[in-house]
């Protein structure tokens, strides 16, 4: 029994245990059904009012599209319907102008055939007044057009020539502005010596009784003496003086030296005149070398050989219208360098060609060629450039200049040449030029007067009013220093100037 109880007691207690959790798992899933029957309620109802929400919005947001479709519409409406007035606006516009330009159209054909009908009676017109012209004028159409056209032609040579004169007039100022700044600017650079040299020296005697030994006995110490320097010595009635005279200014220097000399030691006679002139003739020689190593060494020019450097120290001795020849070629070689640094030319062949310009008056010669052409014959000898050759044979205008540097030679020799104090002349080739530019002058037709004034370097001209014209002063002028050119030579330049006047004389009685 008591086993049965062990048995049925537990197996109630499984049974009880197995029935209350039956009933609370039917009450619990009864429960879960309840809530979950419950949200499905709630959910449809939210899911029902969300509908609702989103049919009222898609109405709205239908109606707005409407909306805004109706008004854009009702603006491209009222768009076309402005364009559509515009348009008709223009039409009548377009109407009106063609209607206008019948108009002007049918006025202009009215006018055209005015003005043809009129064109036509203007011709009429015109062939009756020329008609009449010609009778009353008593010339034809084709005399009347011969002389207006030559009454334009005189005209035209008028006005043309004021042109020509006022073009001319400003084409030299501005050139002698410019010519005239770059030769001051040379100028002002410029410092050289003016020497002044003559055919003649003196010798200074300590007394009298020195002429008779310088005769010696018979004349034979100043027979030696003069047949060993080539030159004359005269022995007058000056004080302790004795003159010295040669066109060689070597054989003039060699003399003078020599003489001195022998004055100063006291024995003359023919043995020993002859060992002291050939003792100076040597020392000559050699400062002859020095000056003109001298003058090439200052100006800075090299590779000229013995033979120029010798032929351009014979030049310190001899001189052209009283200025030294080689003071006056290193002057023109300063000028040529200073102008063609100016103007941008060959500084080197400018000065060279300056420097070598009157080489061939060093040179001894019993030709007949002139300084030039010897000049420019050495200058090849000595491999010179052939710019420098033709400078040195341009210098006088012998030939034409082919380079510029050869016309910068031809400037700065006529500066050195013409500056005042540079040359002297003798007073009878002096009046003689000043009487031929007179002359020259004279011998034009229509001149009066000439009067060759400041030195020389102007010619005033008095033309007679009635024969020479306005127009034809400036021919003139040009004529008449062609002629001066061709005619004359002369140092720089002349300028030639032409007065005409009208004098009215009345008088008050």
């Amino acid at each position: 029994m008591r086993f049965l109880l062990f048995i049925i007691l537990p197996l109630a207690g499984l049974i009880l245990g197995w029935i209350i959790r039956w009933l609370y798992a039917k009450f619990q899933l009864s429960s879960t059904e309840q809530r979950v029957e419950r949200l499905n309620r709630e959910a449809i109802k939210e899911a029902e009012s969300k509908k609702k929400e989103l049919l009222l919005e898609a109405r709205d947001q239908l109606q707005k599209e409407r909306n805004q479709q109706e008004r854009e519409y009702r603006e491209s409406r009222i768009e076309l319907q402005r364009m559509e007035r515009r348009l008709l606006q223009k039409e009548e516009n377009l109407e009106k102008k063609q209607n206008e330009l019948e108009k002007h159209k049918t006025l202009l054909a009215d006018r055209e055939r005015k003005v043809i009908e009129k064109e036509k009676y203007l011709v009429i017109e015109e062939e009756n007044w020329k008609k009449e012209l010609e009778k009353v004028a008593g010339i034809t159409k084709e005399e009347a057009k011969v002389l207006i056209m030559k009454s334009m032609e005189n005209e035209a040579r008028h006005d043309s020539q004021v042109i020509i004169n006022k073009i001319e007039a400003e084409a030299q100022l501005s050139a002698d502005r410019k010519a005239r700044d770059i030769i001051v600017t040379t100028i002002q650079r410029l410092a050289t010596d003016v020497s002044s040299e003559v055919s003649i020296s003196s010798v200074s005697l300590p007394n009298d009784e020195m002429k008779g030994r310088i005769i010696g006995r018979e004349g034979r110490n100043i027979r030696t003496l003069e047949t060993l320097t080539g030159v004359d010595i005269i022995i007058d009635d000056t004080p302790e003086a004795v003159v010295i005279s040669c066109f060689d200014s070597v054989r003039k220097e060699i003399a003078k030296v020599a003489l001195e000399r022998l004055i100063q030691d006291g024995r003359i006679h023919p043995a020993r005149i002859e060992e002291v002139v050939l003792k100076v003739t040597k020392e000559i020689g050699q400062v002859v070398f020095e000056e003109g190593e001298k003058v090439v060494f200052d100006l800075g020019l090299h590779n000229i050989p013995k033979e120029g450097v010798q032929a351009l120290g014979r030049l310190h001795f001899r001189t052209s219208y009283g200025q030294n020849v080689l003071d006056h070629s290193k002057e023109v070689a300063v000028i040529s360098g200073m102008l063609a640094a100016e103007l941008g030319a060959d500084r080197e062949i400018a000065k060279r060609g300056g420097l070598l310009h009157d080489i061939g008056k060093g040179i001894e010669t019993e030709g007949d060629s002139n300084h030039a052409e010897l000049g420019a014959e050495l200058a090849r000898k000595l491999g010179e450039n052939s710019k420098v050759i033709n400078a040195i044979l341009s210098h006088h205008n012998d030939v034409e200049p082919i380079c510029v540097e050869a016309v910068i030679v031809q400037i700065a020799d006529a500066i050195s040449a013409s500056r005042p104090g540079a040359r002297r002349e003798t007073l009878n080739n002096y009046i003689k030029r000043l009487e031929n530019l007179e002359k020259i002058s004279e011998s034009f037709e229509g001149v009066e007067k000439a009067f060759a004034i400041q030195a020389g370097r102007e010619l005033r001209i008095i033309v007679n009013n009635d024969a020479v014209s306005d127009e034809r002063t400036k021919n003139l002028a040009k004529d008449i220093a062609k002629k001066i050119e061709s005619d004359l030579r002369y140092p720089g330049r002349i300028k030639v100037t032409i007065i005409r006047e009208t004098r009215v004389v009345e008088y008050a009685r």
